[in-house]
């Protein structure tokens, strides 16, 4: 990539915000090295330090905290005044930018995303899918979908689901060889596939609820894992029990590969929410894609 300012500054703008090399050259379709070129002659040209590099990190110095905060909406601008001037009259382009966490991919916003990028194939998508929580205003994001609890009160919220539970599952083969528990507490002597929480990479205490009475287990077993596809696989293996949601377990629970065990201690949540921080905020890509979210979301209920 040949060095230009304004290329440098956008490479910039990508790792800023992604906080990762790797993922900011995927976003560019250049190659990381070609990527940390570009921002050390930018670095260089400017005379200080942007990003601070570890083997496992990046993170802003000063500057280019300033830098990102001050170039970002106006690099955004003029590639949405670029777009907009190559499309024909009434014809939406700009670019969504949205946060997912990777339960909520296959059965929420799949089907919203397909239906949106067929009725707009001018307008980009920028999904980004991850299980940690995510400050969409500093990271300069539209809008994230997240459940309910997980949400800011003063954020604009879009229902994009039906309450559903978090349960405890496993295959016929664990419950022969090592019993069926009966109460919460029975599953501190129980193998459980531990999750690991991508925030705190520390582990996520198992959550029941019957009444008005609340547990949180801190379950141990042979595997911990922040891995959705991992976790099932496992479970139908009877390698130990997971803590499902529900809804992505439907199929399996149809073939009987898994049951669900406390069924009356089954954790209920409100659902899954778009939000995002203002209605006055949102550009004509985004004003599309909420209300492409909530058709889809009205004929699935």
């Amino acid at each position: 990539m040949a060095f230009t300012p304004l290329n440098a500054l956008n490479a910039f703008l990508a790792v800023g915000r992604r906080r990762s090399f790797a993922a900011a050259a995927t976003d560019l379709g250049i190659s990381s090295s070609a990527l940390s070129q570009s921002i050390r002659l930018l670095e260089a040209r400017l005379g200080v330090p942007l990003l601070t590099r570890t083997t496992r990190s990046v993170s802003l110095t000063d500057a280019g905290r300033r830098l990102l905060e001050t170039a970002g909406p106006s690099v955004d601008q003029a590639l949405e005044a670029l777009r907009t001037a190559a499309a024909r009259p009434g014809e939406v382009t700009g670019r969504v930018r949205l946060s997912v966490p990777s339960i909520s991919v296959r059965l929420v916003v799949t089907p919203i995303l397909q239906r949106f990028l067929e009725r707009y194939p001018k307008v980009e998508v920028d999904l980004r899918v991850e299980d940690r929580f995510v400050d969409i205003v500093a990271e300069e994001l539209d809008a994230g979908i997240r459940l309910s609890e997980s949400i800011q009160r003063d954020m604009v919220q879009v229902r994009l689901s039906k309450a559903f539970r978090f349960a405890v599952a496993g295959a016929p083969s664990y419950f022969k060889r090592r019993g069926t528990p009966q109460r919460p507490e029975d599953l501190l002597e129980h193998d459980c596939l531990c999750i690991k929480s991508a925030t705190t990479r520390a582990l996520y205490a198992w959550e029941l609820e019957r009444g008005k009475k609340n547990w949180r287990i801190p379950v141990r077993g042979p595997l911990i894992t922040d891995n959705e596809t991992v976790l099932m696989t496992m479970a139908e293996a009877g390698l130990g029990l997971m803590y499902a949601f529900e809804p992505a377990i439907v199929p399996q629970l149809k073939r009987g590969t898994l049951r669900v065990v406390l069924e009356p201690y089954a954790s209920r949540v409100d659902g899954f929410f778009l939000y995002f921080p203002s209605r006055a905020q949102v550009s004509p890509a985004f004003r599309a894609f909420v209300d492409v979210a909530r058709e889809v979301t009205a004929e699935q209920a």
